[in-house]
């Protein structure tokens, strides 16, 4: 028995926030906090709790969209016996499902109150989801089957505010739940990013599937959030929800701002077009979710995109004009440094990691050097010394000593032309922070003077098969990726910026997560195991597309998503085909005349999503398997 309870605590030692080192577990939110110093743990809440004052958008967004996205109607309490299923949402340890309406008639988990110093609000039951008392709320004119049918139709109780935590908060790889649906708080790591997050039911959360709508949500790989959607940049991206790891050791690069003056900064997004420091990056992300909505809402159309040009949003008037700002920048620092603490995961620390692991030194050996050739200079933040004469001789040197993976971050986070990586474009050809665009002054003047990538050839014709696309990316800062880390990468597959590279099983396990690993890394060596033109996402019956006015666009089955979702929305208009002509043209030449002028009017004609980063391809098997075991160590 006494061996029994050894074995016992001994797992539990193992089973640690990822921030907290060897802390001890407490079945709370407060868990590993001795830990932390004060403000590290103020970061901590603002991480979990602080929205911003993102609420009153999230309220204009269900109002404007009338239900179709409505985060109140999202966080029903009868959804919670399969949010993690339906929606790849973390359910609230400190809640439960409700057994009746409250008493405005909503479905309102039950939760235990958590008190925050300076973070005014409740758990709506899903973690990174908090509530807010409305106060626009009149009981009198209320009436919650209105509501449910209409959220425009009348102010509803409450308003629920998102935090960086939703996205970003998932499942520890070194202590996964027994129970997706019903997690405890030592299940949780803070910064993993939730890769299971199907961001699409929050969009299209009642649309169906005659509606193209419904299609781009439903098509949207999980564990990606495409963060152009708000404001739009007509582009359908969905990008890989980063994975937060040894911030402390991430690699600086000295870039000229707006002003001329220079300082170093990180790459951040996958582009790496926040480009003015950690703090603004953070508080980007923060308007983003609706931090400073009055002002914010005016500079674009946040919605379809189509009602005015976009205007670049300044910071100064912000800071001056919205008390959301100047609160949420007050508690940047704090974040920052509660995110330096966070350390990636080990596959050996994990439960029964270790047979996984090769026990084979010479394996090793030879995955380690495959990795200095054809790896590290990238995916490595220790370089050679300038002016360092043989830098593949140093590489193989440097993978091999025993402190290789200790601070560092497995990316060089430089940016590179998309033409050079190879993969899918469209996030690389995002234009929200270009010159006169919203984020303009979140991106440093040597981010829009890049000189334009090089042409992307070859590109892959849905319309045409026998006619394959080339495509100039535009200059100003488009057509580059940064390089992501590889730091805990066992315990993160499907890969690339839109998690297109391998399969997604959904199970947290550990075995589970193993075999996403097995999958795209093998995708990634040997790029003939890929899906290909079958990767493309399309639609799955005959559908339409509502327009500004009132008319519906008819899309067939089987048509790309994003030959309609990568249109300039203006331009649909141009695109109708209920008159004579374009009917006659239809029936007589099919989808041909009409899907070219689709492609011609395409932000991003690139379809195939799986494609590209094939640096190592030449390798033989026997150093690709090795290389495969090599990586499980990151």
């Amino acid at each position: 028995m006494r061996s029994f309870r050894l074995l016992l605590l001994s797992l539990a030692a193992a089973t640690v926030l990822l921030s907290q080192g060897n802390a001890p577990i407490t079945d709370s939110y407060e868990y590993g906090g001795e830990r932390l110093t004060p403000q590290e743990r103020e970061g901590r809440n603002t991480w979990y709790f602080w929205t911003g004052g993102g609420e009153k958008f999230w309220r204009g967004v269900a109002a404007r969209t009338h239900g179709i996205t409505d985060l109140l109607q999202y966080v029903d309490s009868r959804r919670r016996p399969e949010r993690f299923k339906t929606m790849g949402v973390v359910n609230d340890p400190d809640c439960t499902a409700a057994a009746k309406p409250d008493e405005y008639g909503l479905w309102m988990d039950v939760c235990k109150a958590v008190d925050v110093p300076g973070i005014p609000s409740q758990s709506s039951g899903v973690v990174g989801l908090r509530k807010f008392p409305n106060p626009k709320f009149d009981r009198v004119v209320w009436d919650v089957n209105k509501y449910l049918k209409d959220p425009a139709s009348v102010e509803p109780p409450y308003l629920i505010g998102m935090t960086c935590g939703f996205c970003h908060i998932g499942f520890n790889p070194l202590y996964p739940p027994k129970d997706p649906e019903s997690p405890r708080w030592y299940n949780l790591s803070s910064a993993i990013g939730n890769q299971y997050f199907k961001e699409g039911t929050l969009f299209g959360l009642k649309l169906d599937a005659k509606d193209f709508r419904w299609h781009v949500a439903n098509v949207q790989p999980a564990g990606t959030s495409d963060t152009s959607r708000f404001a739009t940049d007509h582009i359908f991206n969905p990008n890989a929800i980063n994975s937060i790891v040894h911030l402390a050791d991430r690699p600086w690069h000295t870039e000229t701002m707006a002003d001329g003056t220079t300082r170093p900064v990180h790459h951040i997004l996958k582009d790496g077009s926040d480009s003015i420091g950690t703090a603004g990056a953070s508080l980007r992300v923060y308007v983003n979710i609706g931090m400073c909505s009055d002002y914010w809402t005016t500079l674009h159309d946040p919605i379809s995109g189509t009602k005015m040009e976009q205007k670049p949003f300044r910071i100064a008037l912000a800071r001056k004009d919205c008390p959301d700002w100047r609160a949420t920048e007050a508690l940047m620092a704090g974040a920052e440094a509660f995110l330096k603490t966070v350390q990636p995961a080990r596959l050996k620390d994990a439960p029964g990691g270790d047979r996984f692991l090769t026990k084979d030194a010479e394996v090793l050996r030879r995955g380690a050097l495959a990795f200095a050739d054809q790896c590290a200079r990238c995916h490595s933040s220790k370089q050679p010394p300038a002016g360092t004469s043989d830098v593949a001789a140093w590489f193989r040197q440097a993978v091999q000593r025993a402190d290789f993976l200790e601070e560092n971050f497995l990316s060089n986070d430089r940016r590179y032309p998309v033409s050079e990586i190879g993969t899918n474009a469209g996030r690389a050809l995002a234009t929200n922070a270009i010159a006169g665009h919203v984020w303009e002054e979140f991106s440093s003047r040597t981010y829009k003077d890049q000189p334009a990538a090089g042409e992307l050839k070859g590109l892959y014709n849905p319309v045409r098969t026998n006619k394959p696309i080339n495509f100039q990316p535009p200059a100003g800062g488009r057509g580059y990726y940064r390089v992501p880390t590889l730091s805990g990468v066992w315990a993160t597959a499907p890969y690339f910026h839109n998690n297109a590279l391998g399969v997604f099983n959904s199970d947290p396990s550990v075995s589970g997560r193993m075999a996403a690993f097995q999958d795209a890394m093998e995708k990634l060596l040997w790029p003939e195991k890929r899906l290909g033109p079958r990767s493309m996402w399309v639609t799955s019956v005959d559908s339409y597309q509502p327009l500004e006015s009132g008319y519906k666009l008819k899309i067939r089955q089987g048509t790309p998503v994003n030959l309609i979702a990568n249109i300039n929305a203006p331009q649909m208009q141009l695109l109708r085909n209920d008159n004579f002509f374009t009917r006659f043209i239809g029936g007589l030449i099919g989808k041909g005349l009409l899907y070219d002028a689709l492609l011609r009017n395409n932000l991003s004609p690139d379809f195939v999503v799986d494609r590209g980063h094939t640096f190592a391809k030449d390798l033989s098997d026997d150093d690709k398997r090795a290389l495969i075991e090599f990586v499980k160590t990151f």
